[in-house]
């Protein structure tokens, strides 16, 4: 049976869902990441920066535009310093200016992903996958990438049953 890793980033606090900026508890990929590790087993692995983005939403959306237009490397938290033991890795992250998170890169560049399956989960208001499927082609280099889900982020508590059928058909869970 393969073993699968989920590595994910999710925001809390201020988030934009349905046209309005909400205070969520718990970030809508973080609730998609457990979906899809009660799907197809496996581990999570949370990516955090160590400076905190700001609450505002606006200031947050603001700082990770000029990360990304630097291509800035935000340092962690805590790093993966190996992932030979999975076959599977899904990397989930909210749609921030048509890509993953800064940190999630950051992550991705100090893993060898030679032989590996890869699959894009991103959450979003209306983006879809935007170019996370181009990004892990990118920076998981010698894995195969295989077919990504997107899960708008308003309706991720309501995404379990949609999850389980791409784990299904995807994983071959």
């Amino acid at each position: 049976m393969a073993k699968n890793l989920i590595i994910f980033y999710s925001r809390t606090g201020e988030n934009y869902v349905r046209g309005k900026v909400k205070n969520l508890a718990k970030g809508n990929t973080e609730i998609v990441a457990e979906y899809i590790q009660k799907a197809v087993g496996g581990d999570l692995f949370r990516i955090e920066t160590v400076r905190t983005y700001p609450a505002d939403y606006y200031e947050c959306i603001k700082e990770a535009k000029t990360e990304l237009r630097a291509k800035a490397r935000p340092e962690l938290k805590c790093y993966l310093t190996g992932i030979s033991e999975y076959d599977n890795i899904i990397v989930a992250g909210p749609c921030w200016w048509g890509t993953y998170p800064m940190g999630v890169l950051t992550q991705l560049e100090k893993l060898n992903f030679t032989g590996k399956k890869v699959f894009p989960v991103m959450t979003h208001e209306g983006s879809g996958l935007a170019g996370s499927k181009s990004a892990l082609r990118k920076y998981c280099k010698g894995a195969k990438v295989g077919k990504g889900l997107a899960v708008r982020g308003a309706d991720a508590e309501k995404s379990e049953d949609k999850i389980k059928k791409w784990a299904d058909k995807e994983l071959g869970i």
